[in-house]
């Protein structure tokens, strides 16, 4: 057990801080942020050449060190030697909040198991910014951040997600947005969804429509930035009600041509309707 009262109890061990930081807008910096990336003995930053930008525009003069995924064992074990001599270090990322689909969630693991504090600040995060903008609903929402680069893996992790009811909300890079897009409408179905890319800078861009409609998108125009994907949950069915739930294509299939005497065409064009998926890619799902 570790009970943590953040503001009342001193203690000679240091304080690792979870400074959000903004995602474009650097006005979007919080007074307390600034504030404590002022007063800590340094800041452990993703790339200190990012930061420093930031720190320049506030007049902040606090030492950097680098963390990230490449250093944050060698680092990490530095930092927390640190903060068990008593020093007051700020986690920051590139932009938004730390540990969020980004480094850091390591550090904060071992500060804790240290028995040291862990005080994070409210600030910017793109997921939460662009639900709010989305048009879908924001009374839950399920956060998956990156999928992965892997087409395969991609796949699978879309097929556990696609049963989800909540607002489904994804990191994606430019150069694989066409590809995931492909993917989300062969697995989900032609859902609702937002697009959102450059938050809180001068071209900030919502794209909003069908997966579809957000795919010819994709298609006729420059793809330039990080994206921030939001997906319809699946409104479509009682998921205790889809009795085929447990069955691949290849099995929905051949339950219609076998119980229903549907030929291959009438039972992929059956399958198809159920799961609210082209023909085509039922076809090629049952014939390869």
């Amino acid at each position: 057990m570790n009970e943590q009262k953040s503001f009342i109890e001193e203690d000679e061990k240091g304080i690792l801080y979870i400074v959000p930081t903004p995602i474009g807008n650097l006005e979007d910096i919080t007074l307390r942020a600034i504030e404590t990336l002022r007063t800590v003995d340094f800041i452990a930053a993703e790339d200190t050449r990012q930061t420093k930008k930031l720190l320049n525009h506030f007049d902040i003069h606090t030492p950097l060190v680098s963390y990230h995924e490449h250093n944050k064992q060698s680092r990490g074990e530095h930092i927390l030697a640190s903060l068990l001599q008593g020093k007051h270090i700020a986690l920051v990322s590139d932009a938004g909040t730390p540990t969020i689909s980004d480094p850091g969630h390591e550090l904060v693991v071992e500060a804790l198991r240290a028995q040291c504090k862990v005080i994070p600040l409210p600030g910017a995060n793109a997921a939460i910014t662009a639900l709010t903008a989305s048009g879908l609903p924001t009374n839950h929402f399920y956060f998956y951040g990156f999928l992965s680069r892997h087409k395969k893996e991609k796949k699978k992790e879309l097929e556990q997600l696609k049963h989800i009811k909540d607002t489904l909300i994804f990191y994606e890079a430019p150069h694989r947005l066409q590809e995931t897009l492909t993917v989300m409408r062969h697995i989900f179905g032609n859902r609702q969804m937002a697009v959102a890319r450059e938050l809180t800078k001068k071209f900030e861009h919502f794209i909003r429509g069908t997966i579809e409609e957000v795919m010819h998108w994709a298609e006729h125009h420059e793809v330039r930035g990080e994206f921030c994907l939001l997906v319809e949950g699946n409104h479509t069915h009682d998921e205790q009600s889809i009795w085929w739930n447990d069955l691949t294509i290849v099995e929905h299939v051949n339950y219609y041509m076998e119980t229903k005497q549907y030929t291959s065409k009438e039972a992929i064009k059956q399958v198809a309707k159920d799961r609210q998926l082209p023909k085509r890619d039922v076809y090629e799902a049952y014939h390869k």
